[in-house]
């Protein structure tokens, strides 16, 4: 479904790049307080993924279970590489792993979604990060938000969201309980503005 909106050579949709907020009535609680990140949006639908849900597992947890390092060689990873951030990324396919990233590092899986921002979903990014040639900003995200065509254009519309460009810096901070209010103040909007009601004119 969304996954191949962003496998398609396209031009880019006006929401590409982009932060989703959800506003106060958001009535799906996969999307409460979040902010989304959008990386590919087009006629055929949009995906993207959730930057301030905190996800349980840990970067060590990741590589225990993929097998890639038995519990000896995690022991002895240095902090800033245990430390690798995981998200939960959205309600789709929440068992599979993506990398968001900087543009510094590149693999031919990846695939760039800004200027300076790639996407990486296959084993290879995460073993560079475990020896230490990864990306210098980076986050594991655990599944991602989908929606088919026309679907967030008419979330939008029904005052679901309020869309601001991206911000590289918010994107990688890994303070997510003021994240929903910082990406409001890009706006200049606080939390109590925020109406629940769609105006019409």
């Amino acid at each position: 479904m969304a996954m191949s909106v962003l496998k398609k050579t396209r031009e880019r949709g006006f929401l590409d790049g982009q932060f989703l907020i959800a506003m106060p009535g958001m009535a799906d609680d996969n999307f409460a307080r979040t902010v989304v990140y959008i990386c590919a949006h087009s006629e055929d639908g949009a995906m993207g993924f959730v930057i301030n849900r905190p996800q349980p597992l840990s970067f060590s947890d990741v590589l225990l279970h993929l097998d890639l390092l038995g519990e000896e060689e995690v022991i002895r990873l240095p902090g800033a590489t245990l430390d690798f951030p995981i998200r939960c990324g959205g309600p789709v396919e929440s068992g599979r792993g993506f990398v968001l990233h900087s543009d510094d590092y590149m693999s031919e899986s990846s695939i760039p979604v800004s200027d300076e921002i790639c996407l990486t979903a296959t084993l290879d990014i995460v073993r560079a990060i475990s020896r230490g040639r990864g990306p210098q900003r980076g986050m594991m995200m655990l599944g991602y938000a989908g929606w088919g065509a026309g679907q967030i254009e008419n979330e939008i519309g029904a005052n679901g969201w309020l869309s601001c460009p991206a911000q590289e810096e918010l994107i990688f901070d890994t303070n997510l309980d003021s994240k929903y209010e910082r990406a409001l103040g890009l706006m200049g909007i606080t939390p109590a503005m925020l109406s629940t009601e769609a105006g019409h004119a």
